[in-house]
């Protein structure tokens, strides 16, 4: 590695630094049919005490008090994906389970809950309703691949129904409100939905878990935004404009509401209680929805699901961005290259750690003339090393007078000094992709492959009794690897590198450095790191033996025997950078006789 390399290296390593303080990872099972159950009122096992309501809000409510009360009965809907349970009073979702995922302790995956609360909120006489305190009359048909279970009131003063459609297969909910005669019920403008919930640890590692928990939201005015996931404050956020939908997303899993037309405005929030170990997060939506689109129907819709890229995309418009893929042009990388590759490899191949493995050889295939030129570089450097150090020994301590001859050997031979630096910088669009890539991926989860139980958390080998800064109180085996082989590359590098003193002593501290910021992230973003650095190993042994470095040589006094003759042509840049050293140097020596000047006074 030499010096210009040993520069790259370090402004990767500021620029990685500078992300993690300021940013700190089967075939289907056949159609099952859909199975409905629904508990009678009588039913003992399942019928509420009759709710109670003071005479002062019986008269202001007037003929709908009479909806105020009866026996609660539950409805559950089960298909290939989830596990709905809805209730006739409110005619809300009561439960609702994934199919086919488990927490990490292998627990149903549940997206609503008991913490879970749903209102629909408008004014009666001055006083608030919530519909969704009413007991409703329940009716469920099959439409073809779609169920439809309907909630309604009927009277003389209102007609009120919801309608749910769940399809047999996928993750959403259509959700419509229609009530032609709301507006003689209600008095004011929209309607206030409200959705409360306390978020359950479902992921290994909370810390984790709580800084990718937040609340997303979309406006076609403003596009997609959220609140700050790593904040430990209230967050909040207030919508003076329309919003299309608002999204509760846990780390891989999102709970939406959404609306085409759009919600009239509304607020989110999340709140955290650090020292609560069984709460995530706690979140607040509210909605304004107007009751004139409710008289002539709105359609609404849910999603429970994965955060998976690929199967979020239809959902809304600018759905797909509750999957961070960095910011441009990382995120142009992942969505246009590392992405499409570790799909088609999961359509393929069932071993995750074998796509991780795959992935590292194709992109290093693709990277090979960069990584070629970067060698090439490297052993020019190698080559003029006896007069690089020449240079230095006759000069002593006259850093500029070393540079200056150093530039002047340069353009003789004809070697750009950054050469090696710029292929190493064309190559971070990569490596910062990677740190969204794994962390981001649901396919990752809970994947397992040799000790490591799930690659999308850190693979521990040994829990430690306490807990050291900056690095945790457990020990990913992975991360260490990964760490030993980057110091072996290093000092393999450092073996042809003509740089001396700190910068040389940089090369080893960096590794350090990130094994103590990789402990916690995604074992499978450490073993991709440890396999690139197993493959780059390869490539350089590969690569060596296709430079001669006696041919280098050669060319090199060829370059300045021309130059010497004057047959040389001079490159812009070292034209620049020579100009630049002169200026330098002048600036340095008028500074020296105005402090001499200075002085004599």
């Amino acid at each position: 590695m030499d010096r210009n390399s040993a520069i790259g290296l370090t402004l990767i390593a500021v620029l990685l630094l500078g992300y993690f303080y300021f940013f700190s990872p089967t075939p289907q099972p056949a159609p099952q049919q859909v199975v409905e159950t629904t508990t009678q009122p009588g039913d003992s096992t399942s019928a509420k005490p009759v709710a109670t309501v003071d005479s002062a809000r019986l008269t202001a409510l007037g003929n709908l008090s009479t909806y105020l009360q009866g026996n609660e009965s539950a409805t559950t809907i089960e298909t290939e994906d989830l596990k709905v349970t809805f209730s006739n009073k409110g005619g809300v979702i009561k439960s609702l389970e994934l199919k086919n995922h488990k927490t990490y302790s292998k627990e149903s995956l549940t997206l609503v809950n008991p913490t879970t609360t749903f209102n629909l909120f408008g004014k009666v006489n001055h006083e608030d309703l919530d519909l969704y305190s009413l007991f409703y009359v329940t009716d469920k048909r099959e439409d073809g691949d779609t169920i439809r279970l309907s909630f309604s009131i009927q009277s003389p003063e209102l007609t009120f129904k919801q309608i749910y459609s769940i399809p047999k297969q996928g993750y959403e909910i259509t959700y419509r409100l229609q009530g032609a005669d709301l507006k003689k019920q209600i008095s004011g403008d929209v309607l206030r939905f409200e959705w409360k919930d306390f978020l359950k640890p479902i992921e290994k590692d909370l810390t984790d878990t709580r800084n990718n928990t937040t609340i997303t939201y979309y406006s076609k005015n403003n596009g997609f935004d959220e609140l700050n996931a790593r904040s430990t404050d209230i967050e909040n956020e207030v919508f003076a404009e329309p919003v299309n939908w608002v999204t509760i997303k846990e780390k891989y899993f999102l709970s939406s509401l959404i609306s085409q037309k759009g919600f009239s405005g509304g607020e989110v929030e999340t709140g955290v209680n650090a020292s609560d170990d069984t709460v995530v997060k706690r979140t607040s939506v509210k909605l304004f929805i107007p009751v004139s689109d409710v008289a002539s129907g709105v359609s609404l819709k849910y999603y429970f699901g994965p955060n998976d890229y690929y199967n979020i995309d239809h959902v809304a418009e600018s759905f797909e961005e509750n999957v961070y893929l960095g910011w441009p042009p990382v995120k142009w990388v992942n969505q246009f290259f590392t992405l499409p590759i570790f799909h088609q490899l999961g359509k393929f191949i069932g071993n995750y750690g074998l796509i991780i493995i795959l992935m590292v050889i194709i992109i290093r295939i693709v990277l090979l003339p960069l990584s070629y030129k970067s060698y090439l570089s490297m052993a020019k450097m190698r080559v003029l090393k006896p007069e690089l150090d020449e240079i230095k020994e006759k000069h002593g301590e006259d850093m500029t007078k070393v540079q200056q001859e150093q530039l002047k050997l340069y353009q003789q031979v004809g070697v750009n000094p950054i050469s090696g630096c710029i292929p190493l910088l064309l190559q971070m669009p990569i490596l910062f992709a990677m740190l969204y890539l794994f962390p981001n991926s649901i396919d990752l989860r809970q994947e397992s492959f040799l000790w490591a139980d799930d690659l999308s958390t850190y693979d521990s080998i040994m829990n430690l009794p306490f807990t050291i800064p900056f690095y945790g109180s457990h020990v990913s085996l992975f991360t260490l690897l990964m760490t030993a082989s980057t110091l072996v590359i290093t000092w393999q590098n450092n073996q042809m590198t003509t740089v001396q003193g700190p910068m040389k002593s940089l090369g080893y501290i960096m590794p350090v450095v990130f094994m103590f910021v990789l402990n916690t992230f995604p074992s499978g973003l450490s073993f991709y790191y440890l396999m690139a650095n197993i493959v780059t190993f390869i490539q350089q042994a590969v690569i060596k033996r296709f430079v001669d470095e006696g041919k280098i040589k050669a060319i090199m006094e060829e370059n300045r025997k021309k130059n010497a003759n004057g047959g040389g042509k001079k490159s812009k840049f070292m034209a620049r950078l020579e100009e630049a050293m002169k200026n330098s140097e002048q600036a340095r020596k008028s500074a020296e006789e105005e402090r001499k000047k200075k002085k004599s006074k």
